[in-house]
């Protein structure tokens, strides 16, 4: 899903925004703004991306059964 094409444009990832903080980014165009915003200058950097973390195993109900062939 990072290189996907249709992708919603934020200064958290575009490659003119660097991050100050948690809740900054500095813009080369703009200054510092919210992570959410967003300029028609918008270039996407995929590096820049953190990509959600998986979704954890439940094994909470499972038994060995359930691995028998």
């Amino acid at each position: 899903m990072l290189f996907r094409k249709k992708i919603e444009p934020r200064c958290a990832y575009c490659e003119k925004g660097s991050r100050v903080g948690e809740r900054e980014v500095t813009c080369i165009r703009h200054g510092v703004v919210s992570p959410e915003f967003c300029c028609r200058a918008f270039k996407y950097d995929p590096l820049k991306r953190v990509p959600p973390q998986p979704v954890k195993l439940k094994t909470d109900n499972l038994s060995p059964d359930n691995f028998k062939l």
